[in-house]
């Protein structure tokens, strides 16, 4: 099919599959895959069908229908905004908005019909407020992400939810030390939200989007996001029961996060493009916690 007798609004494939891969933030993927497969294998699950099915719709669909819906809505505010266009998300010419958001979303139904069949009803109600974040931050009239503080939750939601899922597929129970955990990674998620939000605040004041960020300013913006950091670390640390080997200290992973994010401890609205640094540090020590946090599990593994 050439240029010329191609239908309008048909984007030709190979740009749309680039865009695809763009928007879906490749860069991002392990920070929901991983989640879910700590939990499931952690909470009584084997090596199946169900960890390898849900791990790689973590990895990919989950994220592109996460990514891609918001590309795709929030394309007037991208093309303000400097840091769009590469690793960090792909601004969706017009053209390519229809076929994006089938592929967004229409890639996630043979995942979650099968997921749904392999699982019980504590699972499926999970998978369901997880894929319910996932549109309500992005799509017209329910806009989570121009709703303040909402906005922190429901991204924060976002990257929870997938190890809540892994927990409910496997069958586990919502014990003190899981509830704990999630609690923490809840907390960590608002934080890294926040901080991530206050590199946007021109771009979003702009385009007239609302953000946590927008509402509060930058300088209580970053230091709301380092008590939040400090305070899931705290949370780890004091409430994790049970804990006898070097997993115990699994709250001290959240110190890089307060003190990467405390440099920029009196930033101002003027000066809040400053912390674009902060929030690419902030993506290359996820991989590093990553790292620490498998060995971590080892020990759990080990000892269990």
């Amino acid at each position: 099919m050439t240029a010329s007798t191609r239908p309008i609004g048909v984007a030709p494939r190979p740009r749309l599959a680039r865009a695809l891969l763009i928007s879906s933030r490749p860069l991002s993927w392990v920070n929901t895959a991983y989640p879910f497969a700590a939990a499931y294998l952690l909470a009584g699950g084997v090596v199946d069908w169900r960890l390898a099915l849900g791990t790689v719709f973590f990895l990919v669909p989950y994220n592109l229908a996460m990514y891609g819906t918001n590309d795709v809505f929030d394309y007037a505010s991208d093309l303000l905004n400097p840091r769009k266009g590469g690793v960090e998300g792909a601004v969706l010419p017009p053209a390519l908005h229809r076929p994006a958001l089938w592929w967004a979303w229409g890639g996630c139904v043979p995942f979650v019909v099968a997921l749904t069949a392999g699982g019980a009803p504590a699972s499926w109600a999970v998978l369901a407020v997880s894929l319910f974040a996932v549109a309500a931050y992005s799509v017209p009239v329910l806009r989570f992400k121009e709703r303040p503080v909402v906005d922190s939750m429901t991204s924060s939601t976002h990257f929870v939810s997938p190890a809540a899922y892994g927990l409910a597929l496997a069958g586990g129970g919502l014990t003190p030390a899981a509830a704990a955990v999630l609690c923490s990674f809840f907390l960590w998620g608002m934080a890294s939200h926040a901080f991530g939000a206050v590199q946007d605040i021109g771009p979003d004041r702009e385009a007239g989007i609302g953000s946590v960020a927008t509402m509060l300013g930058a300088r209580t913006t970053v230091r709301l996001a380092v008590v939040g950091y400090l305070a899931a670390g705290i949370l780890l640390l004091a409430l994790v029961p049970g804990a006898h080997g070097p997993e115990r200290f699994a709250g001290l992973l959240a110190l890089p996060y307060a003190a990467s994010a405390g440099v920029f401890w009196s930033v101002t609205d003027s000066t809040a493009e400053r912390t674009r640094a902060g929030w690419r540090r902030f993506l290359w020590l996820n991989y590093l916690t990553g790292f620490l946090v498998t060995l971590l599990l080892i020990s759990v593994w080990m000892h269990l």
